[in-house]
């Protein structure tokens, strides 16, 4: 097994890149950071650079605006690099379908850049602590 599978597995370092969110999902991602889900317990811990994380965590439809700046930080991610897509935003667009703004869901831009890019999705508007957790702890395990 590669040792960056395996770490990434035990102990994944996520980067959280908002594209265009509401803030609900973001609310929902800072609550499993504190001590009534702690995902610390679980190795999961948040980084301040995409250049330590070992996965994103991506929230929102993707905006014109965020479009160049998504690519970039998945560029910069080492690889292999699960993205984990929170909220049906991010999912489908949801409510944005039809906005002048929106460029499109998170995969779409992901697998424009890399093909054969990891993607996890967690659907939810916005989808609760626990499904997180959950989300991220089965794709985990699938690696």
């Amino acid at each position: 097994m590669n040792w960056k599978i395996w770490a990434l597995k035990k102990s994944p370092w996520v980067f959280h890149v908002n594209t265009g969110a509401c803030n609900n999902c973001d609310i929902e991602i800072v609550n499993c950071l504190t001590p009534k889900f702690d995902v610390e317990r679980l190795g999961i811990k948040l980084v301040g650079s995409p250049r330590h994380a070992d996965a994103l965590l991506v929230t929102g439809v993707v905006t014109r605006q965020a479009l160049p700046r998504l690519r970039e930080v998945y560029l910069q991610t080492p690889k292999p690099c699960v993205v984990f897509v929170i909220g049906a935003c991010a999912c489908g667009t949801g409510i944005f379908r039809n906005g002048y703004h929106v460029e499109g869901p998170v995969d779409k831009v992901i697998k424009e850049v890399d093909p054969q890019a990891i993607i996890a999705y967690v659907p939810g508007c916005p989808p609760k602590p626990e499904a997180i957790i959950s989300g991220v702890v089965q794709a985990l395990s699938i690696l």
